[in-house]
């Protein structure tokens, strides 16, 4: 089993002790948020190395490297090649694309990641609430305006619609 599958079995395993599975979880939202802060201190530069070396690099675990990799992977202007056999000597790059990592944040509803003082650097606030908002309504279906039969037909003919294109609906 590669590493990535590890780190999924461990972390998304539905029989595992709830507390234990809650403590894992909160140790890596710690770990995550540290690690994109340092990330967002200089969001231009390209971090890149192998995960072992990264792993140290943000003082962390291989384990909970992965994780990190596998969370910010959507995020990526390049997706690294996790899925395929990620070893510890695998390199990966972790240049993000600003504004896909900002609306990924808020799609996961992660406010300790898009609230993170950093972003104050990289967006105004103007910017950042743009972006919530358009990460917020990507995920919204908007009907059109409902068509009743005697309403007047969209197609301009002046014939209700009932008489025109709502004849055989």
């Amino acid at each position: 089993m590669g590493l990535l599958e590890e780190w999924r079995a461990k972390a998304y395993n539905e029989k595992a002790d709830q507390g234990q599975l809650q403590k894992l979880w909160s140790d890596y939202f710690l770990k995550e948020k540290n690690i994109y802060a340092e990330l967002l201190k200089n969001p231009d530069e390209e971090v890149k190395g192998t995960v072992r070396e990264l792993a140290h690099k943000y003082d962390n675990s291989i384990e909970f490297m992965v994780g990190f990799l596998d969370g910010i992977n959507d995020s990526l202007k390049t997706p690294n090649p996790i899925e395929n056999d990620l070893t510890e000597d695998t390199e990966v790059s972790l240049a993000f694309d600003k504004e896909k990592l900002y609306k990924n944040m808020v799609a996961a509803e992660a406010e300790w990641l898009y609230g993170l003082p950093e972003w104050d650097s990289i967006f105004d606030k103007e910017t950042q609430h743009k972006l919530y908002l358009e990460q917020k309504k990507s995920g919204t279906i908007v009907k059109g305006k409902k068509i009743y039969p005697n309403d007047p037909c969209p197609c301009g003919s002046g014939k209700k619609y009932k008489k025109c294109h709502g004849r055989n609906v």
